[in-house]
């Protein structure tokens, strides 16, 4: 399935809600002063948001925004420069996260988290399954919920609370900037201040910098470009039901030429049984508890149907998009992966070859989803392409085939507009 939308709709359905929460100003153009590349088309509340996504102020200490961790020339992915690749730096010396953080490129098109019908293709039969959602595990319920939770967060950037992010702001530099978004009295209320403020970066964070279809792959739909035969042969691999596979959770339109159809995600969720990341300093620690994904986010109990076990999602995670994969590793929601192409031969050859993945035990036998506790490994993935193989077998994949889904990979990188 594809949970997309048309970027004209969803710019005005977010311009609509903005208003009926105090701000008309939604389409009113950048003051004169905003003339940097980067800056040039944005609305008034659009830069008000890119200033607050910038502003190193707002951590404790100062020193550590947004942008740290979300680096435009990664794809607005990144670790702050941690010493630990699959994990960012805070604002403290001593805080290094404890997931990989994704990339907000695309972010602005996924729905928000709840649970909806999933048809079986075989038999017709309907179930609810999560979807939508931002975080690995979903926990911000959308792009709104989710601004909130790396600035308070401890190992993130760690303020005190959100009046504190507030008054930093209202001291600061861009001040009459959100009075001239949100009118004069915008601090009064630190509550809804915060709000407003949080509106706005969710208003950068649509804008069309962090959607542009600017990829080859993009070229290619519109007629403007020409994949080589090895691209070629990877798309193919890529959509093949009985081969990649990939277009059943990596999700897009096969009969539509437009990109805005080939999000590269369906926004559900997935347990791969990835392996364990022990360079992560959280994971390292003996006895350290599984990161079990969706089925530990708060609240979700209180949102499933009345017949959903929660415990059936345990260790599942929510499909990325792969738009810019080739440059947002490492990969895996640990970051237990550094290349690109480890991460594709992992689902080709994870059942197959397994001791190639995971650690052995004393018997020299390949201790299997080894980042999960032995009640979740029932709800590892293994009954579809590729994942439908056992130990022995020929994978669904050649080493060649892996070389080609690659090489289609890497025509979805955005590349700067001329």
């Amino acid at each position: 399935m594809t949970l997309s939308y048309p970027r004209k709709a969803r710019r005005a359905a977010l311009c609509a809600a903005f208003a009926l929460l105090g701000s008309p100003l939604c389409a009113q153009p950048a003051p004169s002063g905003a003339g940097a590349a980067d800056e040039r088309g944005l609305t008034a509340l659009e830069l008000l948001g890119k200033r607050v996504f910038e502003d190193a102020s707002l951590s404790l200490p100062a020193g550590v925004s947004c942008a740290s961790c979300h680096d435009a020339a990664t794809a607005f992915q990144g670790n702050n420069g941690s010493s630990v690749p699959a994990v960012a730096r805070g604002s403290l010396p001593t805080s290094l996260g404890k997931r990989n953080t994704p990339s907000i490129m695309y972010a602005s098109f996924a729905p928000p988290f709840e649970f909806i019908d999933d048809k079986d293709e075989e038999t017709g039969k309907i179930e609810k399954i999560p979807a939508g959602g931002q975080f690995f595990d979903g926990r911000a319920r959308d792009l709104l919920a989710q601004v909130e939770g790396p600035m308070l967060d401890p190992l993130e950037m760690n303020a005190p609370s959100k009046r504190f992010i507030v008054e930093t702001v209202q001291g600061g530099a861009y001040a009459d900037l959100a009075r001239q978004v949100y009118g004069h009295k915008v601090f009064a209320d630190p509550d809804a201040a915060f709000v407003k403020l949080a509106q706005a970066v969710v208003a950068f964070e649509a804008s069309a910098r962090f959607h542009p279809f600017t990829s080859k792959f993009d070229d290619y739909l519109r007629g403007q470009a020409q994949l080589t035969a090895l691209e070629k042969k990877g798309f193919e691999l890529f959509k093949d039901p009985k081969k990649g596979n990939c277009l059943a959770c990596h999700a897009g339109k096969e009969d539509s030429r437009n990109p805005q159809d080939w999000l590269f995600t369906d926004f559900t969720y997935d347990a791969l049984g990835g392996p364990r990341n022990k360079a992560i300093p959280s994971v390292a620690k003996p006895h350290s508890a599984a990161d079990l994904g969706l089925c530990a986010r708060p609240g979700l109990a209180e949102v499933a149907p009345a017949d959903f076990k929660v415990e059936s999602v345990c260790g599942a995670f929510k499909v990325p998009t792969l738009r810019n994969i080739a440059v947002t590793g490492p990969y895996l929601h640990n970051g237990v992966f550094d290349k690109l192409r480890d991460v594709v031969a992992f689902y080709a050859t994870r059942d197959t070859d397994p001791g190639r993945w995971y650690p052995k035990d004393r018997r020299g036998k390949p201790e299997k989803y080894d980042d999960l506790p032995p009640s979740a490994h029932d709800n590892v993935n293994v009954e579809e392409v590729p994942y439908d193989r056992k130990p022995g077998e020929k994978p669904r994949l050649s080493e060649k085939d892996v070389d080609a889904i690659v090489a289609f990979l890497e025509t979805l990188t955005d590349r700067p507009k001329p």
